[in-house]
């Protein structure tokens, strides 16, 4: 089978680090939110501070400095938000847990798509969408979980230059309730979505959304998640 060419181009291309962590001598714990993880089956998911501390401590009882992962993850903790409905459980982002206020910079130069803050229970909170060109193939990142004054400032359009810090993490009440983490997530197209593109869908969709949204350590290159 041809190999996709925007994967190519992508795997072909040097970005610079997301987050801090991600380039230097920083542990990384893969955290499993899925139903095959047996220590998740004691946690009340619908108890926001049970769920945080959960994530706290796995990653200190890993004896690591971060958590990451979660791309294609069918995952059980949605059912704390109605956001998702019943059916949707696959993640398509890479999610990066760390504390609050952690700075976020641009993998390549891009432009401002759109932002929103996303304020419903369980969303996104603030998320910014960056537009890419590789070769001559475009792309998107998607950035949630922010902090709400990553957005000041903001026009669509506005360039931002490779590895120049533009967003940082939110805290629990500005990302809607989630422990600090980013959300990242890599689309090939948006449709008529601004400010905002699923972040988790149906099983039953999960062969187009996959599809279109491609494993983002192709950008992370994280060496625990190949």
């Amino acid at each position: 089978m041809a190999t996709d060419p925007l994967i190519k181009a992508l795997r072909n291309t040097r970005f610079h680090p997301v987050m801090d962590m991600i380039s230097g001598n920083a542990r990384p714990h893969i955290l499993d939110l899925s139903s095959s993880n047996p220590n998740i089956e004691s946690v009340d998911l619908n108890d926001e501070f049970a769920f945080s501390n959960f994530i706290t401590n796995s990653i200190k009882n890993a004896g690591c400095d971060y958590g990451i992962g979660g791309y294609g993850e069918d995952r059980i903790i949605y059912t704390r938000s109605d956001v998702f409905g019943t059916a949707r459980s696959i993640h398509l982002g890479v999610d990066i847990w760390t504390e609050a206020g952690s700075p976020v910079y641009c993998p390549l130069e891009g432009t401002v798509h759109s932002f929103a803050d996303n304020n419903n229970h369980g969303d996104y909170g603030p998320t910014i969408i960056l537009e890419h060109k590789v070769d001559q193939y475009t792309f998107y990142t998607l950035y949630g979980h922010l902090s709400r004054t990553s957005l000041s400032g903001l026009r669509k359009g506005l360039l931002i230059k490779t590895g120049v810090q533009f967003a940082a993490l939110g805290a629990y009440d500005e990302n809607v309730h989630w422990p600090p983490h980013l959300h990242f997530q890599l689309m090939r197209d948006l449709g008529d979505k601004t400010g905002d593109y699923p972040g988790v869908c149906a099983r039953s969709e999960q062969d187009f959304y996959l599809q279109n949204c491609p494993d983002p350590n192709l950008i992370l290159q994280v060496s625990v998640l190949e």
